[in-house]
């Protein structure tokens, strides 16, 4: 509990002093929340999740997690604030990525079985592969971020589904910090997911914030998954990510088709999506938090169940070559609609 405290009541207080420095989200463009929107979220997640995994111990590659989190924090903070550029934003990212990688030993070591052929191991690929890992979950998870409650309340859903997987390898310090990592998200939820009795988020998680989560989601995945004693696959991982890799995907493969920037603003994402449909901002934040879990089970209850890894790895395939294969049916009727508005 303490880390859903710290991070509920830094939330707030740390405020004021966000609405001074001007660490705010300003409405515009393809922003349309209201009025000027303190972003503490991220800072009072970290100190909260810090504090209480540090007083936990015990769990190997504790401190290189909290420092390379802190890392990204301050690259939150300082991209919040003055619009860092995107070469020094990744420059950061891949430094957060050695230092889970080279200090920590946390590593993408093997795929498992993915084929039916036996385990895929990537030998001297294992360090740059998983530093390719953490550059994509970390601004998937960063993409999703776009409405209230939809990556702050999908994330804990993931984090607790790994919490599951964890447990089920007997891997109790894991376990122990993913629900206190589960805590901090929840307490920022308390002032971010739109309730019946508050129709608007009070915080955002900024930047900062929506780091955090992607490394955390990708960090631990790892943990559980690689190495002689552990049995978790990492296609089950992939399964607990799912809403955010392939809402990426989906978002890069429009683009392309477009033949626009992959790194273009837009309202592509599955959020954009399900509100310009006419969907409230609490159904679309829910639907998403609940796909996010649906996902995650499917993954983690499949493996605990005796699901071959290569079955899980081509229904993932299967999933995402449809919505694929709708996008590019949806672009096809748009040009055609454009054509014969001309």
């Amino acid at each position: 509990m303490l880390e859903l405290l710290v991070a509920a009541i830094l939330s707030r207080t740390l405020a004021g002093l966000a609405m001074q420095i001007g660490l705010v989200d300003r409405p515009g463009g393809r922003k349309r929340h209201e009025g000027e929107i303190p972003l503490t979220g991220g800072i009072a997640m970290y100190v909260g999740f810090s504090v209480a995994v540090l007083a936990a111990g015990g769990a190997p590659g504790t401190l290189a997690l909290v420092v390379a989190l802190g890392l990204l924090v301050f690259a939150g903070v300082a991209d919040d604030l003055h619009d860092l550029s995107p070469r020094a934003k990744l420059g950061l990212q891949i430094a957060a990525a050695l230092l889970m990688t080279l200090w920590a030993g946390v590593q993408v070591t093997q795929l498992g079985n993915l084929f039916g052929f036996g385990p895929v191991h990537l030998y001297g690929w294992a360090i740059p592969f998983t530093v390719v890992c953490v550059l994509g979950t970390v601004n998937a998870v960063n993409m999703t971020d776009g409405l209230d409650g939809s990556a702050g309340g999908a994330s804990p859903a993931s984090v607790l589904w790994l919490g599951l997987a964890a447990l089920a390898q007997d891997l109790l310090l894991q376990a122990v910090q993913l629900v206190i990592l589960a805590g901090a998200f929840a307490g920022f939820l308390l002032w971010n997911l739109r309730l019946p009795w508050r129709r608007r988020a009070t915080v955002f998680m900024g930047e900062a914030g929506s780091m955090m989560p992607g490394f955390a989601l990708c960090w631990f995945p790892v943990q559980l998954s690689q190495g002689g004693e552990r049995t978790l696959p990492p296609i089950a991982c992939v399964w607990v990510l799912a809403v955010p890799l392939v809402d990426m995907a989906r978002v890069m493969f429009v683009r392309l088709v477009r033949r626009t920037g992959l790194f273009s603003a837009d309202r592509e994402h599955l959020h954009h999506l399900l509100v310009d449909r006419g969907w409230s901002v609490q159904a679309t934040a829910w639907s998403i938090i609940a796909t996010a879990t649906a996902c995650g089970g499917f993954g983690i209850l499949g493996w605990m169940a005796g699901v071959p890894e290569w079955v899980l790895f081509y229904a993932f395939i299967g999933l995402l070559g449809a919505i694929l294969a709708v996008s590019y049916a949806r672009e096809l009727r748009l040009r055609s609609e454009d054509r014969v508005e001309r």
